[in-house]
């Protein structure tokens, strides 16, 4: 009988949003600064690869990833922004058991393919800054579509793993998922099946996937801050760091966010809210400012971008 009851309440047909314990007044005012940053979101990253695709000066590796990246924080914000919106007007707040698995399975294959394509700029940034004469040999573009291509396949096979051991679990707890979105860690609060196995193997997955992006990060930036500091000019010195400051802000914001998240305890579930925040919606609308403000060829790509619009018009 009581697996019975077990195997009925996992087979449910829908999930509870809680999202931000707020008063219902706050509501307009959150749902205008998500629609806010979500439009940022889609005018930034969309500006960013028709800008790369249409100028042939950013035709080059460096480029090529940010495009991918600019397409990664698009696809991942709109996973979460537009539930989240509705969300604020729907008196259920409710999602189906599908639309959950979606949510989970897209937003693991997206971020961990970030996590990866930062790892493989980086490694680019390394090559052009100590290797700069092989730089376009080494970087070829067979190696930047295999690194690209490398990390989608990561990503696809992180979230196949992750989804499908989040949604073995049964759920015989309340629906209501103490989250904005459909994430791991609330899912397994409503999960009365033994975690321990599941969080080893999840800690694990999590160790495989963040421990060598993080390894490739840290490495080529050692060998990229002892080369730079070997240059003798200041001038040189300045213009070496300027073409990672740009990478290494992107890094801080999303690996702080992730960690912040991780490693607040349950207890405390609207701190894992706030950073969730920070790195599904804030990350993907600072990188192309961040890139767009501190790069002259994205600068100027974009001045003639708007030049020749205004030349039609």
């Amino acid at each position: 009988m009581g697996d019975r009851e077990t195997s009925n309440h996992s087979e449910m047909t829908d999930f509870i949003l809680i999202g931000f314990r707020l008063q219902y007044e706050l509501h307009l005012l959150l749902f205008l600064i998500f629609l806010l940053v979500y439009v940022m979101i889609l005018l930034g990253n969309v500006g960013m690869m028709a800008i790369i695709m249409t100028d042939p000066r950013l035709n080059t590796p460096m480029y090529f990833f940010l495009g991918n990246l600019s397409f990664v924080d698009l696809f991942y914000s709109s996973v979460i922004a537009p539930k989240a919106m509705t969300n604020f007007w729907s008196e259920s707040k409710s999602i189906s058991f599908a639309g959950c698995v979606a949510q989970v399975f897209l937003f693991a294959l997206f971020i961990v393919t970030e996590g990866f394509l930062l790892a493989a700029m980086a490694y680019d940034r390394f090559i052009a800054i100590c290797n700069p004469l092989l730089y376009s040999v080494q970087m070829s573009a067979r190696l930047c579509t295999q690194l690209v291509a490398g990390s989608y396949f990561c990503g696809c096979i992180s979230s196949v793993l992750q989804t499908s051991m989040t949604f073995t679990l049964s759920f015989c707890a309340s629906r209501a998922i103490d989250h904005f979105y459909c994430d791991i860690r609330p899912l397994q609060r409503l999960s009365c099946s033994d975690l321990f196995i599941h969080r080893m193997v999840s800690f694990s997955l999590s160790t495989v996937i963040i421990l060598p992006t993080i390894i490739v990060i840290i490495v080529s930036y050692m060998y990229i801050v002892s080369t730079v500091l070997k240059i003798r000019s200041t001038e040189g010195r300045k213009k070496a760091f300027s073409t990672c400051s740009s990478h290494l802000g992107v890094v801080s914001v999303l690996y702080g966010a992730v960690f912040f998240m991780y490693l607040t305890p349950d207890r405390f579930p609207e701190l894992s809210k706030v950073a969730s925040l920070c790195y599904s919606l804030v990350t993907p609308m600072l990188n192309p400012l961040i890139y767009s403000l501190r790069n002259k060829d994205v600068k100027e790509a974009l001045k003639k971008l708007l030049e020749k619009k205004n030349s039609i018009l």
